[in-house]
């Protein structure tokens, strides 16, 4: 299994940094080419939704991203450090299984639309988005 962190400052302009790279990844990885623009089009709704978190509670904390290729499927995990203890913990699939006003409207809704499993961490030091989507073992 190999990872990849990065850590970035909680400014817009770095959201499509972390696209580029996150799709690079993904593509190295052996994620199929139609679902790339899932990849990016999520990452980047996931670290957006944090940049503009820290920009309102936390603006010196770094926004942190890890990406892996985990057993068969590419994994991002966007984690902030804004406060959210007011949310619960909740599992969701792409599969229509989910109420956006539970965890922070669209912006979660339409992560769910585009990745194959999302997790959803809020606490009261921050929430982690997990994201994975199927990639080829034969690929790295």
């Amino acid at each position: 299994m190999a990872t990849v962190e990065l850590t970035f400052s909680a400014l817009p302009a770095h959201v499509r940094t972390a696209r580029l790279v996150a799709t690079a990844i993904a593509r190295r990885t052996g994620v199929a080419e139609a679902l790339l623009d899932e990849v990016r089009l999520a990452v980047g709704e996931a670290c957006s939704r944090a940049v503009e978190a820290h920009r309102l509670h936390c603006p010196g904390e770094p926004v942190r991203i890890e990406l892996r290729d985990d057993a068969g499927r590419f994994e991002v995990t966007v984690t902030d450090a804004a406060p959210s203890e007011d949310l619960k913990p909740h599992v969701m699939e792409a599969n229509g299984n989910f109420m956006p006003d539970d965890l922070g409207g669209l912006g979660i809704a339409v992560i769910a639309g585009l990745a194959d499993d999302v997790e959803v961490y809020p606490g009261p030091k921050g929430m982690r988005i997990r994201m994975s989507w199927p990639a080829l073992p034969s690929a790295v």
